[in-house]
C-alpha cells in the first residue's frame, strides 16, 4: 500500500494496483489491441463520494447531436494528441480541461489501459485512469463538441438491471449499460467494463439480455462502418 498516493481512498486501492499489472490491463484490450496508429487519450475520472456518499462516480461527456460522427453519443473526455503535447497524459488531462473545464491539479493519474485500436478512425486510444481527488463543477465547455457533462455513481454502472449487452443489426455485440436516457456502448463501455473489472467492482448480470443499438447512432454509412469497428464509440 506504501506506493499508492496519499489519501487515496479505500474503494480505489484495488484499482491503483491492478493498473501496474501489465498481464491484467493487456487483457482488456486483447480484441483491440493498439496498431501503432495516430494517437489519442481519454481520461477515466473517478472521485470518492467521502463522507456520507456511497459509491465513488465517474465522469461522461454526452456528445454534442450536431457532431458528424458519433453524435449524442456517450464518451470519456479526450481527443487526439497534439504535436506539442509531450504525453498522453497530458493530452487526456488537456482535452477534459477544454471539454468539461477540468482543472488538471485536481487529479492524481493512477495509471493507464494499453491503446485500444479504432479501425474507422484509425486512432490507438489509451486510456488514463484518474482519482479526483478535489472535485468541482464542471459544464460543457467545448460545445461544438460537447452536449452534456455526465457524473455517474459507479453503483448504478455495476447494477445487474443497468447491464446488458449492445446488439448491432448486422451482428456486433459488446457490452453496453443503460443508465436513465445514456445508452453507452462501443469503446466506452469496452473501457468502462474493464475499469470496473480492475477495481473489483463487477457485479453479476445477464449476458443474454440483449438491447439493440439505437437507431441514432446508426445513421446513413456509419450503419455499414459501425458493424465493422463497433469499437469506434
Amino acid at each position: 500500500m506504501s506506493d499508492l498516493p496519499a489519501g487515496l481512498p479505500q474503494p480505489l486501492w484495488k484499482l491503483a494496483e491492478a493498473l501496474q499489472d501489465e498481464e491484467a490491463t493487456a487483457r482488456l484490450v486483447a480484441d483491440r489491441p493498439g496498431q501503432g496508429g495516430r494517437q489519442a487519450a481519454v481520461l477515466a475520472l473517478i472521485a470518492d463520494p467521502g463522507v456520507g456518499g456511497d459509491n465513488p462516480d465517474i465522469v461522461l461527456i454526452e456528445r454534442a447531436t450536431t457532431l458528424r460522427k458519433h453524435a449524442g453519443q456517450i464518451a470519456f473526455p479526450g481527443g487526439s494528441q497534439d504535436p506539442t503535447d509531450p504525453t498522453l497524459t497530458f493530452t487526456a488531462l488537456r482535452e477534459a480541461t477544454e471539454e468539461v473545464g477540468v482543472d488538471p491539479g485536481t487529479v492524481e493519474v493512477l495509471g493507464q489501459l494499453p491503446p485500444a485500436h479504432v479501425l474507422v478512425s484509425g486512432f490507438d486510444v489509451t486510456t488514463i485512469v484518474g482519482w479526483w481527488r478535489t472535485p468541482h463543477p464542471l459544464a460543457a465547455v467545448d460545445r461544438q463538441e460537447v452536449g452534456a457533462v455526465h457524473r455517474v455513481d459507479i453503483g448504478r454502472l455495476t447494477d445487474p438491471a443497468n447491464r446488458a449487452v449492445a446488439a448491432h443489426p448486422l451482428g456486433f455485440r459488446g457490452p453496453a449499460f443503460l443508465i436513465d436516457h445514456l445508452y453507452i456502448w462501443g469503446l466506452t463501455a469496452g473501457l468502462l467494463d474493464g475499469v470496473l473489472t480492475l477495481a473489483g467492482w463487477q457485479r453479476d448480470w445477464d449476458h443474454h439480455r440483449e438491447v439493440p443499438i439505437p437507431d441514432r447512432f446508426l445513421t446513413g454509412r456509419a450503419r455499414d462502418l459501425d458493424s465493422r469497428d463497433p469499437s469506434a464509440h
